[in-house]
């Protein structure tokens, strides 16, 4: 596939930021590859996915993600991948064939560190027990399995294509499959769900021993069928009780809470998550992928790609939609915004070392936010409150220009 590689990119919105300080060290660097189709569209996603055809264009796709790749590697020499990501969509239904031809490909490209992490996200009804052993031996060791709920009547009204008996089956053909390191998705807030409903969920998903669970609140999202025509949803006070009652249960079976949604046994957090909330980089590849590189000089640059999957393979279009340097305006929210969704937040030293901007930048709006009670009093992390955890959006309006 050939591509006008020196077009210039879309440069959208802000003005250019002004210098700062060179960042004394590059934060380590992720790669999430996008793979966009999936069986049948979900009505809450707002995801970039869209419904396969028959036959799903593998050895395209595959060679315009390297294609792709080839235009970011000017941004990356001589750095080596942590964590690779691939999200969708639902990405297992590639094979392993082109899977395997795809992560060749970039490691000729990008050296692997030696304890390189590689996610695939996997939905129960594209489960097949030859296909995730083949997975597992081309190096990918981690799966994310979207499950939202076991219960028939909450995945039709997900529009979900599996049942739960599958749900269930797939959890257990991971492990035979020789991953020892799984996710299992969970949603609540489900349409017309009763507390016993969310904990029975939750119950059963840690029958399975996963060593992840992500455990989310169903929103509803523009440009989505729930959207347009939403469903009866549970009343705040049944949210409130299904929100404490949860957390209380994954942590009485050993499932910290490390993110807003997000919970693991001991040593099992995401690496891949914890590097996009800590504020680390990544290249973003595929229709629709969004990326984020930090430069020696101090510019950070966020990136994102061709949406549609048609235009995505057109080779009279480019790869890359747009780019925008974050201005020293910009920043502080931008770090922020990412960093206090975890829960035990991150060493204040990594702010100047991944913005290069000094401490000092945040220290009104800092003051101001632990006088509320929503940012910890703690001169050694950035961090929220549980105040500040159950009001974030108000806690970042505090570090907005």
């Amino acid at each position: 596939m050939t591509r006008n590689s020196s077009a210039p990119s879309l440069i959208v919105g802000g003005a250019a930021s002004s210098p700062r300080a060179p960042l004394p060290t590059l934060p380590p660097l992720s790669l999430y590859i996008h793979i966009p189709w999936c069986v049948r569209k979900c009505p809450y996603c707002d995801f970039n996915s869209h419904t396969a055809s028959p036959v799903l264009p593998e050895q395209e796709y595959v060679d315009a993600l390297l294609a792709d790749l080839d235009q970011d590697l000017h941004a990356v020499y001589g750095r080596e991948i942590s964590t690779i990501f691939f999200g969708g969509g639902t990405p297992s239904l590639f094979s392993a064939e082109a899977l395997g031809r795809l992560l060749e490909g970039v490691e000729q490209r990008i050296p692997f560190a030696h304890d390189i992490e590689i996610t695939l996200e996997a939905n129960p009804g594209t489960f097949e027990q030859e296909k995730f052993v083949a997975y597992r031996k081309l190096g990918i060791n981690r799966l994310s399995i979207g499950i939202q709920s076991f219960q028939q009547q909450k995945l039709e009204a997900l529009g979900r294509i599996h049942n739960g008996d599958e749900a269930v089956r797939a959890a257990g053909m991971a492990r035979q499959a020789g991953f020892d390191n799984f996710n299992l998705d969970l949603m609540h807030g489900l349409p017309d769900q009763s507390l016993d409903d969310a904990l029975s969920d939750l119950r059963q998903a840690i029958d399975l021993n996963p060593t992840h669970i992500s455990w989310y609140q169903l929103t509803l999202e523009p440009n989505t069928v729930f959207w347009n025509q939403p469903p009866v949803l549970p009343e705040d006070d049944t949210l409130w009780d299904i929100q404490e009652a949860g957390q209380a249960l994954l942590a009485e079976h050993g499932y910290a809470q490390y993110e807003v949604s997000a919970y693991a046994q001991a040593g099992r957090p995401a690496r891949h998550n914890l590097n996009y909330w800590s504020f680390g980089d990544f290249i973003g590849i595929g229709a629709g992928a969004h990326g984020k590189l930090s430069h020696p000089d101090g510019r950070i640059v966020r990136t994102w790609k061709t949406r549609l999957p048609k235009d995505y393979l057109n080779p009279a279009k480019n790869f890359q939609a747009g780019e925008k340097s974050l201005t020293n305006d910009e920043l502080p929210f931008d770090f922020l915004m990412n960093a206090l969704r975890l829960t035990d937040g991150v060493a204040s030293r990594l702010y100047p070392e991944r913005t290069g901007l000094s401490l000092d930048s945040l220290a009104e709006a800092r003051a101001d936010a632990e006088q509320s009670g929503l940012l910890q009093v703690e001169p050694s992390r950035l961090a929220a409150t549980e105040r500040g955890q159950l009001f974030l959006n108000d806690l970042l309006q505090k570090f907005l220009s």
